[in-house]
């Protein structure tokens, strides 16, 4: 069963360490199928280059309990669990350590908005969840995140589709794991650029050349790329 969401959801995690995401096995791609019920993983800890599609593995959104497949999933699981019921309208999520993004993190820093490449995918700063506290990593630490994640994002996840966790890294979100992908590398490519941009003191892009460049996008009378 789910032998599509399976493939899916292993070309997605494919896609990080070749896009430069992820060294080792430091990053995860899920992809839900609400209709039922489930979303796929990719197992925890195992090597991108031995893994097959059907080592992906099939969670209950309800349960969060594996439904299907013989390795434990991803040890964030839960965390894409949380975004999966609080972002009703997203179908893929990405979570990396990729490294301008995490430089980021580990600062405890939103990415500003300092220009056009940034408000095309971004419609203002990606934000930085504040450190969860002691008792938020002792007990149910991956769920916490997710809730954590949430709560900061609810009003801004369909036009902001990525979040940093201070201090530990990158997440994203979009319509499946592949855009949810995209989003992670255009998310590290433009944390690249503001980092080295902020030490020429850079100023946050002006308010109605980001909505321009977002809104012919994304926007109702978008005009970017085909019809």
């Amino acid at each position: 069963m789910y032998s599509a969401l399976k493939q899916a959801v292993y070309q997605a995690n494919l896609a990080l360490p070749k896009a430069n995401l992820c060294l080792a096995t430091w990053g995860n791609a899920s992809q839900v199928d609400r209709a039922a019920g489930v979303f796929a993983i990719k197992p925890s800890g195992v090597d991108y280059n031995t893994m097959k599609p059907e080592d992906m593995v099939v969670v209950s959104l309800t349960s969060g309990q594996v439904v299907e497949g013989s390795l434990r999933p991803s040890s964030d699981t839960e965390t894409h669990l949380e975004l999966y019921r609080a972002f009703s309208e997203i179908g893929g999520v990405v979570h990396t350590h990729s490294r301008w993004a995490t430089i980021f993190a580990q600062a405890g820093r939103a990415i500003p908005a300092l220009g056009t490449t940034h408000a095309d995918t971004f419609y203002g700063a990606v934000p930085c969840v504040p450190a969860l506290t002691q008792e938020q990593v002792m007990q149910r630490y991956e769920t916490n995140t997710g809730l954590a994640i949430a709560a900061a994002c609810q009003q801004t996840y369909r036009d902001i589709p990525a979040a940093l966790v201070q201090a530990h890294g990158p997440f994203t979100w979009g319509s499946n794991a592949q855009k949810a992908v995209e989003h992670a590398i255009i998310l590290e490519e433009i944390a690249m650029m503001a980092y080295h941009s902020l030490q020429l003191g850079a100023q946050p892009v002006d308010s109605f050349l980001l909505e321009k460049h977002y809104q012919r996008k994304h926007g109702p009378n978008a005009y970017y790329g085909q019809r």
